[in-house]
């Protein structure tokens, strides 16, 4: 695990050096955007619109029962916007987009299609992985934000059907209880969450040796690693920003 992430920032390093030099060009950084992005938009927003509905669900009849009804929005938007948008939405790309962009790079890499870029005196990870580095950043501090949204709006829409509870309260107590704060520092993990994924999934797929079969258990441990790095991001930004 730990020569992996000496791989992995050796690999950042070369593709900051290619980015900074203007290698990247804006076509390929729009292209990975579509990919890894728009491919995975739906599935993102879905699986936070249900986890916060599901919260909503679970704590709106305790909180009614307690007389903190008012409260329900701001728990609710403090929750989506500092852990479960972020978490979710990086977790859901890194299954769906991550896993692709292994087996792409890997299957270059089994087919020597990464041997002939060098042999042109291209740097291949420069080339592979900084569009790919960039893209995934943009792509989750874009879904984040959209996630967020769609979490708070599918809070208000249980709370209403299951407790009554009148959209201007709810609305109301997100308005009160949430900080500028929380926002800028999901947005930050989109940014670092997007950039890691593409980063560990195509490290694990420059990696691969073999053939076919090597592909695909390179894609299976890409998904598993991308999960452990994305949570021990989360760990350290948290301690970084909420520690004290």
């Amino acid at each position: 695990m730990l020569s992996f992430l000496g791989q992995c920032v050796i690999n950042f390093t070369k593709a900051l050096k290619y980015t900074i030099k203007g290698n990247v060009r804006l076509s390929s950084i729009l292209a990975q955007i579509s990919a890894i992005g728009f491919d995975s938009l739906g599935i993102s927003l879905s699986i936070v619109f249900l986890s916060a509905c599901v919260i909503a669900l679970q704590v709106a009849r305790q909180f009614l029962m307690s007389g903190g009804d008012s409260y329900i929005g701001g728990f609710l938007a403090v929750a989506l916007i500092r852990e479960i948008a972020p978490g979710f939405a990086a977790l859901a790309l890194a299954a769906r987009a991550g896993t692709a962009i292994s087996a792409q790079v890997a299957n270059m890499q089994v087919t020597n299609q990464i041997d002939a870029i060098e042999v042109l005196k291209v740097d291949s990870v420069g080339y592979f992985f900084a569009p790919r580095i960039i893209a995934g950043a943009i792509s989750v501090f874009c879904i984040v934000l959209l996630a967020e949204l769609t979490g708070i709006l599918g809070g208000a829409l249980v709370s209403y059907f299951s407790i009554g509870l009148h959209p201007v309260r709810y609305f109301n107590s997100v308005w009160l209880m949430l900080v500028l704060k929380d926002i800028w520092i999901s947005l930050l993990k989109g940014l670092v969450f997007g950039g890691l994924i593409s980063l560990v999934c195509a490290t694990q797929g420059y990696l691969t040796r073999g053939g076919a079969k090597n592909v695909g258990e390179s894609t299976t441990k890409s998904a598993i690693i991308c999960t452990i790095y994305i949570l021990a991001a989360d760990l350290i930004i948290d301690i970084l920003f909420y520690m004290g």
